[in-house]
Protein backbone atom coordinates (compact mmCIF):
# COMPACT_ATOMS: atom_id res chain seq x y z
CA UNK A 1 0.00 0.00 0.00
CA UNK A 2 2.89 2.43 0.99
CA UNK A 3 4.93 1.20 -1.97
CA UNK A 4 1.44 2.20 -4.15
CA UNK A 5 1.39 5.87 -3.01
CA UNK A 6 4.74 7.02 -2.80
CA UNK A 7 5.05 5.89 -6.54
CA UNK A 8 1.67 7.65 -7.26
CA UNK A 9 3.05 11.06 -5.73
CA UNK A 10 6.55 10.09 -7.43
CA UNK A 11 4.75 10.11 -10.58
CA UNK A 12 2.38 13.29 -9.88
CA UNK A 13 5.71 14.92 -9.21
CA UNK A 14 7.21 14.37 -12.57
CA UNK A 15 4.08 15.39 -14.09
CA UNK A 16 3.88 18.26 -11.99
CA UNK A 17 7.75 19.32 -12.85
CA UNK A 18 6.67 18.86 -16.64
CA UNK A 19 4.07 21.18 -16.97
CA UNK A 20 6.31 23.53 -15.28
CA UNK A 21 8.82 23.27 -17.82
CA UNK A 22 6.70 23.60 -20.28
CA UNK A 23 4.89 26.93 -18.71
CA UNK A 24 8.32 28.38 -18.10
CA UNK A 25 9.13 27.64 -22.35
CA UNK A 26 6.21 28.81 -23.49
CA UNK A 27 6.62 31.93 -21.48
CA UNK A 28 10.17 32.93 -22.86
CA UNK A 29 9.19 32.45 -26.43
CA UNK A 30 6.95 34.99 -25.35
CA UNK A 31 8.98 37.55 -24.56
CA UNK A 32 9.16 40.14 -26.44
CA UNK A 33 12.67 42.79 -26.38
CA UNK A 34 11.91 45.55 -25.15
CA UNK A 35 13.38 48.76 -27.77
CA UNK A 36 13.46 52.83 -26.33
CA UNK A 37 12.28 54.27 -29.27
CA UNK A 38 12.79 58.08 -30.34
CA UNK A 39 11.19 59.99 -32.75
CA UNK A 40 10.70 63.16 -34.25
CA UNK A 41 7.53 65.28 -34.77
CA UNK A 42 7.22 65.86 -38.63
CA UNK A 43 7.94 63.86 -41.23
CA UNK A 44 10.90 61.81 -39.57
CA UNK A 45 8.44 60.34 -37.29
CA UNK A 46 5.48 59.80 -39.66
CA UNK A 47 7.19 56.11 -41.06
CA UNK A 48 6.93 54.55 -37.30
CA UNK A 49 3.00 55.73 -37.02
CA UNK A 50 1.88 52.51 -37.94
CA UNK A 51 4.69 50.36 -36.13
CA UNK A 52 3.85 52.30 -32.81
CA UNK A 53 -0.34 51.46 -33.38
CA UNK A 54 0.80 48.23 -34.34
CA UNK A 55 2.74 47.79 -31.25
CA UNK A 56 -0.18 49.36 -28.77
CA UNK A 57 -2.50 46.62 -30.07
CA UNK A 58 0.28 44.07 -29.20
CA UNK A 59 1.09 42.73 -32.61
CA UNK A 60 4.80 43.72 -32.77
CA UNK A 61 7.40 41.43 -32.50
CA UNK A 62 9.30 43.33 -30.16
CA UNK A 63 7.92 45.65 -27.22
CA UNK A 64 8.58 49.46 -28.13
CA UNK A 65 8.14 52.04 -25.80
CA UNK A 66 7.79 54.97 -28.04
CA UNK A 67 9.15 59.12 -27.11
CA UNK A 68 7.63 61.71 -29.48
CA UNK A 69 10.24 64.58 -29.05
CA UNK A 70 9.78 68.36 -30.87
CA UNK A 71 13.50 69.47 -30.91
CA UNK A 72 16.33 66.77 -32.39
CA UNK A 73 18.76 68.34 -29.53
CA UNK A 74 16.37 66.05 -27.27
CA UNK A 75 16.79 62.99 -28.98
CA UNK A 76 20.53 63.44 -29.62
CA UNK A 77 21.00 64.09 -25.56
CA UNK A 78 18.91 60.83 -25.04
CA UNK A 79 20.98 58.72 -27.01
CA UNK A 80 23.99 60.07 -25.92
CA UNK A 81 22.71 59.53 -22.15
CA UNK A 82 21.22 55.87 -22.75
CA UNK A 83 17.97 56.75 -22.52
CA UNK A 84 17.28 55.56 -26.44
CA UNK A 85 18.41 52.35 -27.86
CA UNK A 86 16.97 53.37 -31.71
CA UNK A 87 16.14 57.24 -32.73
CA UNK A 88 15.24 58.82 -35.69
CA UNK A 89 17.26 61.81 -35.90
CA UNK A 90 18.22 64.11 -39.26
CA UNK A 91 20.73 63.01 -41.13
CA UNK A 92 23.68 64.70 -39.91
CA UNK A 93 23.11 64.35 -36.25
CA UNK A 94 23.65 60.45 -36.53
CA UNK A 95 27.19 61.26 -37.72
CA UNK A 96 27.46 63.95 -34.76
CA UNK A 97 26.16 61.18 -32.76
CA UNK A 98 28.71 58.74 -34.01
CA UNK A 99 31.50 60.93 -33.40
CA UNK A 100 30.52 61.78 -30.08
CA UNK A 101 30.32 58.25 -28.91
CA UNK A 102 33.63 57.34 -30.44
CA UNK A 103 31.47 54.92 -32.90
CA UNK A 104 29.06 53.67 -30.06
CA UNK A 105 26.05 54.45 -33.18
CA UNK A 106 25.01 52.68 -36.19
CA UNK A 107 22.93 53.83 -39.25
CA UNK A 108 20.04 51.09 -40.01
CA UNK A 109 17.98 53.14 -42.29
CA UNK A 110 17.69 56.42 -44.26
CA UNK A 111 13.65 56.79 -43.67
CA UNK A 112 13.09 60.56 -44.94
CA UNK A 113 14.64 62.10 -48.27
CA UNK A 114 13.99 66.09 -49.13
CA UNK A 115 10.95 67.64 -47.08
CA UNK A 116 12.29 71.07 -48.35
CA UNK A 117 10.26 73.53 -50.91
CA UNK A 118 10.39 76.72 -52.24
CA UNK A 119 7.03 78.56 -51.87
CA UNK A 120 6.27 82.31 -53.45
CA UNK A 121 3.18 84.05 -55.27
CA UNK A 122 5.34 84.61 -58.12
CA UNK A 123 6.25 81.45 -60.65
CA UNK A 124 10.10 80.63 -61.04
CA UNK A 125 10.79 79.03 -64.66
CA UNK A 126 13.81 77.35 -62.89
CA UNK A 127 16.09 77.77 -60.55
CA UNK A 128 18.36 79.97 -62.21
CA UNK A 129 15.18 82.73 -61.86
CA UNK A 130 15.89 83.14 -57.99
CA UNK A 131 18.61 85.60 -58.91
CA UNK A 132 17.58 89.18 -57.94
CA UNK A 133 15.14 87.24 -55.37
CA UNK A 134 15.67 87.02 -51.27
CA UNK A 135 14.90 83.70 -50.08
CA UNK A 136 13.23 83.55 -46.35
CA UNK A 137 14.45 80.46 -44.25
CA UNK A 138 15.07 79.10 -41.21
CA UNK A 139 17.69 76.40 -40.18
CA UNK A 140 21.34 78.30 -40.39
CA UNK A 141 23.52 76.17 -39.19
CA UNK A 142 21.86 72.89 -40.06
CA UNK A 143 20.67 70.45 -42.88
CA UNK A 144 18.28 73.47 -44.51
CA UNK A 145 21.49 76.31 -44.86
CA UNK A 146 23.92 73.86 -46.05
CA UNK A 147 21.67 72.57 -48.81
CA UNK A 148 20.62 76.02 -50.28
CA UNK A 149 24.16 77.50 -50.31
CA UNK A 150 25.43 74.19 -51.96
CA UNK A 151 22.58 75.08 -54.39
CA UNK A 152 23.67 78.28 -55.10
CA UNK A 153 26.96 77.94 -55.37
CA UNK A 154 26.40 74.83 -58.19
CA UNK A 155 23.79 77.12 -60.07
CA UNK A 156 26.16 79.92 -60.05
CA UNK A 157 23.96 82.21 -57.34
CA UNK A 158 26.08 82.63 -54.27
CA UNK A 159 26.32 86.14 -54.73
CA UNK A 160 23.33 86.93 -56.89
CA UNK A 161 20.71 85.80 -54.25
CA UNK A 162 20.31 87.41 -50.90
CA UNK A 163 19.17 84.75 -47.63
CA UNK A 164 17.25 86.01 -44.98
CA UNK A 165 17.35 83.34 -41.98
CA UNK A 166 14.64 83.57 -39.70
CA UNK A 167 15.00 81.74 -35.73
CA UNK A 168 11.96 79.06 -36.52
CA UNK A 169 10.16 77.45 -39.73
CA UNK A 170 7.51 78.64 -37.74
CA UNK A 171 8.34 81.94 -38.48
CA UNK A 172 9.08 81.60 -41.74
CA UNK A 173 5.16 80.07 -42.28
CA UNK A 174 3.86 83.06 -40.59
CA UNK A 175 5.31 85.46 -42.97
CA UNK A 176 4.53 83.45 -46.07
CA UNK A 177 0.77 82.65 -45.07
CA UNK A 178 0.06 87.02 -44.94
CA UNK A 179 2.62 87.69 -48.43
CA UNK A 180 -0.13 88.91 -50.72
CA UNK A 181 -0.77 88.28 -54.59
CA UNK A 182 2.62 90.78 -55.40
CA UNK A 183 5.15 89.67 -52.57
CA UNK A 184 8.52 89.02 -54.43
CA UNK A 185 10.03 87.17 -51.48
CA UNK A 186 10.76 83.44 -51.90
CA UNK A 187 10.22 81.14 -48.80
CA UNK A 188 11.72 77.78 -48.55
CA UNK A 189 10.11 75.35 -45.85
CA UNK A 190 9.95 71.80 -45.35
CA UNK A 191 6.50 70.08 -44.91
CA UNK A 192 4.65 70.03 -42.89
CA UNK A 193 4.64 73.73 -42.45
CA UNK A 194 4.28 73.49 -46.71
CA UNK A 195 1.05 72.35 -46.68
CA UNK A 196 -0.45 74.40 -44.01
CA UNK A 197 0.39 77.83 -45.36
CA UNK A 198 -0.75 76.73 -48.92
CA UNK A 199 -3.97 76.21 -46.81
CA UNK A 200 -3.38 79.22 -45.11
CA UNK A 201 -2.87 81.61 -48.61
CA UNK A 202 -3.98 79.63 -52.00
CA UNK A 203 -2.16 83.02 -53.30
CA UNK A 204 1.14 80.90 -52.87
CA UNK A 205 2.89 77.92 -55.19
CA UNK A 206 5.26 75.51 -55.28
CA UNK A 207 7.71 76.97 -57.70
CA UNK A 208 10.86 74.92 -56.60
CA UNK A 209 11.56 71.21 -55.33
CA UNK A 210 15.17 71.56 -53.04
CA UNK A 211 15.02 67.63 -53.23
CA UNK A 212 14.98 67.54 -57.21
CA UNK A 213 17.27 70.87 -57.53
CA UNK A 214 20.05 69.02 -55.02
CA UNK A 215 19.80 65.98 -57.22
CA UNK A 216 19.74 67.19 -60.26
CA UNK A 217 23.19 68.77 -59.07
CA UNK A 218 24.62 66.21 -56.86
CA UNK A 219 23.33 63.17 -58.68
CA UNK A 220 21.90 61.60 -55.63
CA UNK A 221 19.10 62.13 -53.62
CA UNK A 222 18.70 63.91 -50.71
CA UNK A 223 18.58 62.72 -47.37
CA UNK A 224 16.97 64.42 -44.48
CA UNK A 225 16.35 61.92 -41.92
CA UNK A 226 17.81 58.33 -41.06
CA UNK A 227 17.32 55.68 -38.32
CA UNK A 228 20.07 54.84 -36.07
CA UNK A 229 21.07 52.89 -32.99
CA UNK A 230 22.93 52.07 -29.83
CA UNK A 231 26.01 50.14 -31.14
CA UNK A 232 26.03 47.99 -27.72
CA UNK A 233 22.05 47.72 -27.77
CA UNK A 234 22.65 46.09 -31.82
CA UNK A 235 25.14 43.61 -30.57
CA UNK A 236 23.04 42.68 -28.12
CA UNK A 237 19.87 42.24 -29.92
CA UNK A 238 21.07 41.12 -33.02
CA UNK A 239 17.27 39.29 -33.77
CA UNK A 240 15.49 42.64 -32.14
CA UNK A 241 17.13 44.97 -34.46
CA UNK A 242 16.26 42.90 -37.54
CA UNK A 243 12.91 42.06 -36.60
CA UNK A 244 12.33 46.50 -36.11
CA UNK A 245 14.31 47.00 -39.51
CA UNK A 246 11.46 44.35 -41.23
CA UNK A 247 8.84 46.02 -39.03
CA UNK A 248 9.45 49.49 -39.69
CA UNK A 249 10.06 48.68 -43.81
CA UNK A 250 6.08 47.59 -43.35
CA UNK A 251 4.86 50.64 -41.51
CA UNK A 252 6.78 52.98 -44.25
CA UNK A 253 5.09 50.53 -46.74
CA UNK A 254 1.47 51.04 -45.10
CA UNK A 255 2.35 54.74 -44.92
CA UNK A 256 2.68 54.58 -49.10
CA UNK A 257 -0.47 52.67 -49.52
CA UNK A 258 -3.24 53.88 -46.41
CA UNK A 259 -2.98 57.11 -46.80
CA UNK A 260 -6.30 58.32 -44.65
CA UNK A 261 -5.03 55.60 -41.90
CA UNK A 262 -1.78 57.06 -41.30
CA UNK A 263 -2.81 60.73 -41.25
CA UNK A 264 -5.13 60.20 -38.82
CA UNK A 265 -2.25 58.02 -37.43
CA UNK A 266 0.07 60.94 -37.00
CA UNK A 267 -2.80 63.07 -35.33
CA UNK A 268 -3.46 60.53 -32.83
CA UNK A 269 0.15 60.13 -32.00
CA UNK A 270 1.18 63.56 -31.99
CA UNK A 271 3.56 63.27 -35.36
CA UNK A 272 1.54 66.04 -37.35
CA UNK A 273 -1.25 68.01 -35.47
CA UNK A 274 -4.02 67.71 -38.12
CA UNK A 275 -5.15 64.65 -40.07
CA UNK A 276 -5.90 66.64 -42.94
CA UNK A 277 -2.84 68.78 -43.00
CA UNK A 278 -1.03 65.01 -42.75
CA UNK A 279 -3.24 63.90 -45.39
CA UNK A 280 -1.56 66.52 -47.91
CA UNK A 281 1.70 66.36 -46.57
CA UNK A 282 2.62 62.56 -46.85
CA UNK A 283 2.89 62.55 -50.35
CA UNK A 284 5.68 64.96 -50.51
CA UNK A 285 7.42 63.92 -47.36
CA UNK A 286 9.16 61.27 -48.91
CA UNK A 287 8.94 59.04 -46.81
CA UNK A 288 11.07 55.42 -47.29
CA UNK A 289 13.22 53.07 -45.75
CA UNK A 290 16.79 52.64 -47.57
CA UNK A 291 19.10 50.11 -46.31
CA UNK A 292 22.40 48.52 -46.96
CA UNK A 293 24.43 49.31 -49.67
CA UNK A 294 22.48 51.66 -50.99
CA UNK A 295 22.03 53.94 -47.59
CA UNK A 296 25.64 54.17 -47.79
CA UNK A 297 25.80 55.77 -50.96
CA UNK A 298 23.36 58.22 -50.17
CA UNK A 299 24.11 59.12 -46.94
CA UNK A 300 27.68 59.66 -48.09
CA UNK A 301 27.53 61.62 -50.99
CA UNK A 302 24.72 64.04 -48.39
CA UNK A 303 27.40 63.99 -45.37
CA UNK A 304 30.38 64.85 -47.86
CA UNK A 305 28.40 68.10 -48.90
CA UNK A 306 27.94 69.30 -44.99
CA UNK A 307 31.38 67.68 -44.57
CA UNK A 308 32.77 70.60 -47.38
CA UNK A 309 30.10 73.40 -46.12
CA UNK A 310 30.87 72.58 -42.49
CA UNK A 311 32.71 70.40 -41.05
CA UNK A 312 30.80 70.81 -37.58
CA UNK A 313 27.53 69.87 -38.94
CA UNK A 314 28.57 65.99 -39.09
CA UNK A 315 30.93 66.34 -35.96
CA UNK A 316 34.17 66.78 -37.75
CA UNK A 317 34.76 63.95 -39.81
CA UNK A 318 32.88 61.62 -41.72
CA UNK A 319 31.91 57.93 -40.08
CA UNK A 320 34.30 55.01 -40.29
CA UNK A 321 32.84 51.85 -42.52
CA UNK A 322 31.54 50.28 -38.57
CA UNK A 323 28.64 53.14 -38.65
CA UNK A 324 26.79 51.35 -42.04
CA UNK A 325 24.47 48.76 -40.60
CA UNK A 326 24.16 45.35 -42.78
CA UNK A 327 26.87 46.61 -45.40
Amino acid sequence: MKKGISLLLAVLLVLSLAACGANTDETASDTKTVVRMATLKGPTGIGTAKLWADDDAGKAKNDYTVTLCTDPTEVLNGVVEGSYDVAAVPLNMASVLYNKLNGGVQILAINTLGTLYMLATQELADISALEGKTIVTAGQGATPEYVLNYLLEKNGLTDKVTVEFKSEHAEVATLAAAAGADDQMVYMLPEPNVTATLIQNQALKTVLDVSSAFESASGVSLAMGCIVAKKEFVEQNQAAIDAFLTEYKASVEYTATNLDDTATLCETYGIIPKAAVAKQAIPRCSITCVTGADMQKIATENLNVLLAANPKAIGGALPADDFWYGV
